[in-house]
């Protein structure tokens, strides 16, 4: 049994980031079920998990591992349940202050190691974000925006007849940014708009990394119902370029464990995402200045990174008028500095970026959670539970800090993945809440 254990503690260190519940097309299943049906206690109580385990969906008898700890924070108190007919109860302790604590479970059979997690929260609508915005967060995006906006609109449109069909037209846009940088993107226009209708528009920023726009018409249905839709990439990247090539850039400058998103974090004006979150508003002059636009919808919607710069472009631009977003990003970064606090992707934690008055200005500067504070227009949020990317406490700090009109679609189950119908449900709230 120590050798189990021992080799189960190595296990839980790589669990943290890259497990996931589900695996496709695993003999051995766990199962976990909070007793209280939303996942959600308030400080003092003491959840009890039912813990199922499978082996090809027959009960089985394990020796099982498991440790609790808050939310991304280190597991290190490991303890064994034994699952007689593959069932037994876990009591979680509970927090003392408002957050989400984490139940990691793991076990062998037949040499296949066996891995799963839950997060239940606590007193989460108390949950609060450690960021705070800088004296000089309106000045500093107020300058960026004016300088920006002394460069004359610039792109180049050309017809992407691969992903054109009988209901909308396709193109392939190249828009010009500050300090040299461009952006890419798929422009997805609905054929009636050739019968003179005027449509809303929406931009759609992407999740993180250097890679392609893949799958442009996994989204088609947006076309499909009368929406012009503009997905992006943020690094002045030809989509049309081999993947391999995309790995290639990817492997030379994002390699690093923050890459791009700790580039220049020294200094806020010469950090990567200045031209990015810049870019965004550029985006919305693109798609305003378009004929077909009705002139008076104009929504943001992504998810992870892209949920975060959802946000971002919702509180630089007011022509904006939804914000839809998806278990956000790049919220509450700097919270990590501060022991036992959770933050946010990308885990400046994990890298060689250190936690210095300079890096923790730039943070602040370009925190989500400091966006969220200027939302006016309507927005409407999703985000599960198990998430280890985009964790729970940082969406719930975000979501508690919007003061604008707002609702959620909570998924507890999710870890850092939405949904095909929690995705269409972003675009029937969208054509609910149109002007």
């Amino acid at each position: 049994m120590k050798d189990l254990l021992i080799f189960l503690t190595m296990v839980f260190v790589g669990f943290v980031s890259k497990a996931e519940n589900y695996p496709y097309r695993s003999d051995c299943l766990f199962l976990t079920t909070p007793d209280h049906a939303d996942w959600l206690y308030e400080v003092g109580e003491e959840p009890e998990i039912e813990v199922i385990f499978q082996q090809y969906g027959m009960p089985k008898t394990i020796e099982c591992e498991y440790s609790v700890a808050d939310d991304m924070m280190k597991h290190t108190d490991y303890k064994s349940i034994t699952l007689k007919d593959g069932r037994g109860i876990i009591k979680i302790p509970s927090r003392k202050t408002p957050g989400f604590r984490d139940l990691q479970l793991c076990t062998q059979v037949g040499g296949q190691n066996v891995s799963h997690h839950i997060k239940v929260g606590f007193s989460v609508d108390k949950i609060e974000p450690w960021t705070q915005e800088p004296t000089d967060f309106i000045e500093f995006w107020d300058g960026v925006l004016a300088e920006q906006a002394k460069l004359p609109l610039k792109y180049t449109i050309e017809s992407a007849p691969e992903y054109t069909t009988d209901k909308f037209d396709c193109k392939l846009v190249k828009l010009k940014m500050l300090d040299g940088h461009a952006m890419y993107g798929y422009l997805f226009i609905p054929a009636e708009t050739k019968q003179g209708k005027k449509c809303p528009v929406v931009l759609c920023p992407p999740g993180a990394g250097i890679k392609t726009i893949k799958e442009p018409l996994r989204h088609r249905y947006y076309a499909d119902n009368g929406m012009i839709r503009f997905e992006i990439e943020i690094h002045g990247l030809d989509p049309r370029l081999p993947e391999s090539t995309f790995k290639d850039i990817s492997n030379a400058f994002n390699g690093r464990n923050c890459g791009y998103l700790e580039n220049g974090i020294e200094n806020p004006d010469r950090y990567y995402m200045r031209h990015v979150y810049a870019g965004l508003v550029r985006c919305i002059d693109f798609l305003c200045s378009l004929p077909e636009w009705d002139g008076e919808n104009c929504i943001v919607q992504g998810g992870s990174q892209g949920g975060a710069l959802s946000i971002v472009c919702a509180a630089l631009d007011p022509r904006v008028t939804q914000c839809v977003v998806n278990h956000p990003a790049l919220a509450d970064m700097g919270a990590y500095s501060e022991p036992g606090r959770t933050g946010g992707y990308p885990h400046f934690c994990n890298s060689k970026v250190e936690y210095t008055p300079a890096t923790l200005h730039t943070m602040a500067l370009y925190d989500v959670v400091n966006f969220a504070r200027h939302v006016k227009c309507p927005t409407f949020m999703t985000w599960g539970y198990n998430d280890n990317t985009c964790p729970p406490t940082t969406s719930y700090g975000v979501w508690n800090i919007l003061t604008c009109p707002k609702e959620s679609l909570i998924t507890p189950i999710n870890e850092h993945w939405a949904s095909e119908q929690t995705e269409r449900n972003h675009l029937s709230w969208i054509l609910n809440h149109l002007h």
